[in-house]
């Protein structure tokens, strides 16, 4: 697994790569790797919510858990899938509630969610692998470790920022974020069985999340997937 970490990332984690359990999660992907599994997203891929979103721009990040598990689909942003790849349930969900949020927002072709980190939302799943057709096969890895130092540094080191957490995995990681400097929405996760006990359509999160940013003399954010 080489570490290609854009630079603004590299300068405030650039010891996590030294740790002890970094060093086992890079032999525990080389050795899945010889035992002939297939590793979702691609290696080039798996910092993409990095690549896609430097520190320095960083306005929101929204909390998955897992990549996705199935051919094509998982590129290193949380909730997103390749283009041409037709959008997940929870993703259309997401979508759905953006329509009713945003004026104009009008539901996309697209489940690539590249315009979105482009701007500086940071789409992160707290494990950032996973072995085909197996949900959560690389959870407890060592990834989580990684990813809680990614929350916490941003928590720390910026202002303003917010932070979009569905369900009760992704809001399990509120303790490590300071609701003093930053916003902190929660509601329901959008899979489909949790939606379907209500909280999450409704919730607002894209525009709650503007009207801060603005208020805050940021840049709002164009939810609309061209």
């Amino acid at each position: 697994m080489a570490i290609e970490l854009e630079p603004s990332w590299l300068k405030v984690l650039n010891s996590e790569f030294e740790q002890d359990y970094m060093l086992k999660l890079k032999q525990f992907l080389k050795e899945e790797k010889q035992a002939g599994k297939t590793i979702y997203p691609k290696s080039s891929d798996i910092f993409n919510a990095f690549a896609k979103t430097p520190f320095d721009s960083v306005k929101v990040v929204i909390i998955g858990q897992d990549p996705y598990h199935g051919p094509d689909q998982a590129h290193g942003l949380s909730f997103s899938v390749q283009k041409g790849v037709a959008a997940p349930p929870s993703l259309k969900n997401i979508y759905k509630e953006l329509s009713t949020d945003i004026p104009g927002f009008t539901i996309p072709q697209s489940g690539d969610l590249t315009e979105w980190a482009e701007q500086g939302v940071l789409l992160l799943n707290a494990t950032l692998t996973v072995s085909a057709a197996q949900a959560g096969s690389h959870q407890k890895k060592g990834w989580e470790k990684f990813t809680d130092m990614v929350i916490k540094t941003i928590s720390d080191k910026k202002e303003g920022v917010v932070f979009i957490l569905w369900g009760a995995y992704a809001q399990s990681k509120a303790i490590l974020i300071d609701g003093d400097k930053h916003l902190i929405i929660k509601s329901t996760h959008p899979s489909p069985l949790a939606v379907s006990h209500g909280g999450f359509f409704g919730s607002k999160p894209f525009s709650k999340t503007n009207y801060y940013l603005a208020q805050h003399g940021e840049k709002p954010i164009d939810w609309q997937i061209h």
